[in-house]
């Protein structure tokens, strides 16, 4: 379903600050972004797996197929300051229960009042509004969606966006595009999706750029779901950077204390991944658990935050 006509999307970002974009990034860049990610991610995979054996540098670089001083390296350039041990040290239970710990007063006042710019300071600025209740039952009907695939750190990046904003981003590895394509055009099947790579590219630039991330200077994005959905995802976006909350902790604070499994159905339908961080809700114990793009993906993007966040070695 293409229009006949390309709609007129605006770049929504606010303030006078230079668009970022990837214009000038290479094929040879892209596909290394790739690379790097597949290799993050099947290391990551090889610790999960090992982790009680606390494998070496060494055996985790033979595992892989590189050297040990490629691989460190590989680890501290993609995660802001992260060796592999630094790494699976962020996500381990044990961690994520002191992030739990000292998040808790942190999200209290988050949950309450909402967060202000400086309380931001590192994370992704954003304002959103949300589509009508009416405009989501039309399941997208009337709506036209721009798309486009883009590298970013935790493989190929979905995104869509209309003339309000960012509506849509996931995440795919090499050959599931189309799976992740048919995922999201299930969620508005009614509405007109057209590929515009040049109209997505300046979005998948913003996003995964952290030198971009100015309050000056925010993402809009657009929330299409129901209204208890809507009500979740923007108590995700309270969340701030380096901190984490659990699905009742979000249940309590929409004063429906019960609905724990309510809010982690809505949170697994977030539609726009990483930006609206529903990575950052673990389970009650701290366990690191239910991410629609993999989980995987979800301890790469939790210690990818760890180390941008200044976290180094733990």
């Amino acid at each position: 379903m293409t229009p006949k006509q390309k709609p007129l999307i605006h770049l929504p970002l606010d303030g006078d600050c230079p668009i970022v974009t990837d214009a000038q990034t290479s094929k040879e860049d892209k596909q290394e972004a790739l690379r790097d990610y597949d290799t993050i991610r099947r290391s990551i995979e090889y610790l999960t797996d090992h982790w009680r054996e606390q494998p070496s540098l060494e055996r985790l670089s033979d595992h892989i197929g590189l050297s040990p001083h490629h691989l460190q390296r590989l680890f501290t350039r993609w995660t802001g300051g992260l060796s592999p041990k630094g790494f699976i040290q962020a996500v381990t239970l044990d961690n994520a229960k002191k992030i739990l710990d000292q998040s808790a007063s942190v999200m209290e006042a988050s949950f309450e009042v909402g967060l202000s710019g400086s309380s931001r300071l590192h994370d992704l600025f954003v304002t959103h509004e949300a589509i009508t209740p009416g405009a989501y039952k039309a399941k997208g009907e009337g709506l036209t969606i721009l798309f486009g695939f883009h590298p970013s750190p935790f493989g190929k990046a979905l995104v869509m966006v209309t003339d309000h904003g960012l509506a849509g981003l996931a995440f795919a590895d090499k050959g599931d595009e189309q799976a992740a394509l048919s995922d999201m055009y299930s969620r508005w099947p009614r509405a007109n999706y057209q590929q515009d790579d040049e109209a997505t590219r300046p979005f998948a630039a913003h996003i995964f750029t952290p030198h971009a991330w100015q309050q000056e200077q925010p993402l809009r994005i657009t929330l299409i779901g129901t209204d208890f959905e809507v009500r979740v995802w923007e108590m995700l976006l309270k969340i701030p950077l380096g901190n984490m909350t659990t699905y009742s902790t979000i249940a309590r604070h929409m004063g429906k204390p019960k609905a724990a499994r309510a809010v982690g159905s809505a949170v697994g339908r977030n539609p726009i991944s990483f930006v609206v961080p529903c990575h950052r809700v673990v389970g009650k114990g701290g366990s690191i658990c239910g991410y629609h793009w993999g989980l995987t993906r979800k301890r790469a993007i939790l210690g990818w935050e760890q180390g941008h966040l200044g976290g180094n070695d733990i």
